[in-house]
């Protein structure tokens, strides 16, 4: 009776802390949200905290209007999921090779791969690398230098090592190729981590900025997060925001909160088609090292 109380007691704790960890998480998207909705004279005033105040669509009607924005939009779509396609390919294929024993210099590999985790030549080196390739300004050094992680290689391949070996030698009996063996018996298998990763680097490309601020200077080719990114630099200058068309005061505010939804919601309506396969690729994948 008692073991039962304290049960009930720890999973009440449980739920209470869960409730606050999700009012953490929503609260700031619920403020951004009424912002967003709001006049810009009820965003001067500072009266706008969990309920927008003078109902106002102005500011996604800039936002859906513009261009720049919509463009932004499309092309950051575009790069996610050229990016996840090729990033989930070299994913499979560095992974899958490992898990062969037979595999000649698989340890050297491993911890080759392993040393890149921790050792990288910094961002000068990197910039210097990518001029010699050419790939400076061109949608592919958006591509290729990050298409890769090695952390999330390493879930695959902890996941193809928690499939059964007989099911490999079994098709090998049969006659089948590495290649086949993947195709029809590992990736069949696969479709949790598969989905889970696929979210991992979608999620990392579409949040990603960092790598066009420094290697793209072409602003047809720069993503929504730089674009939201400029905007909120740009605030602070009146000559800058003019040009952006902020030419009402307040109006500022507005669309930068319209901007970040403009930027999160697509995203976020992805999470619930991989729900079911997430948890599952996300403690599977983790099972070997």
């Amino acid at each position: 009776m008692i073991k039962a109380k304290r049960s009930k007691f720890g999973d009440a704790v449980v739920v209470f802390c869960c409730f606050i960890l999700i009012l953490l998480c929503l609260l700031p998207m619920v403020n951004i949200l009424a912002r967003s909705l709001s006049s810009s004279e009820a965003i001067i005033r500072n009266e706008v905290t969990l309920w927008p105040k003078g109902l106002n669509f102005e500011a996604y009607r800039f936002v859906l209007t513009d261009a720049k924005y919509t463009w932004s939009l499309i092309w950051t779509a575009i790069l996610t999921v050229i990016c996840t396609i090729v990033s989930m390919v070299m994913t499979i294929l560095c992974a899958y090779p490992l898990i062969y024993d037979k595999l000649k210099g698989r340890r050297f590999f491993n911890t080759l791969i392993l040393l890149t985790m921790y050792f990288n030549a910094g961002t000068i080196p990197t910039y210097l690398l990518l001029k010699d390739l050419h790939m400076l300004n061109k949608p592919v050094v958006l591509i290729i230098p990050n298409c890769i992680s090695v952390f999330y290689m390493i879930i695959m391949r902890s996941f193809f090592y928690s499939i059964p070996e007989s099911l490999r030698e079994s098709a090998e009996i049969d006659g089948a190729g590495p290649i086949r063996i993947l195709i029809n018996i590992y990736l069949p298998l696969s479709k949790p981590v598969l989905a889970t990763l696929s979210l991992f680097y979608a999620v990392g490309r579409w949040n990603g900025f960092s790598d066009a601020l420094m290697f793209m200077n072409d602003r047809r080719f720069h993503p929504i997060q730089l674009l939201l990114y400029n905007i909120l630099k740009s605030v602070t200058s009146i000559e800058v925001a003019t040009q952006e068309g902020f030419t009402t005061p307040g109006l500022t505010d507005t669309i930068q909160a319209a901007t970040v939804m403009f930027a999160t919601v697509p995203i976020l309506l992805v999470y619930p088609w991989l729900q079911k396969h997430f948890i599952t690729g996300a403690t599977l994948g983790a099972v070997k090292g």
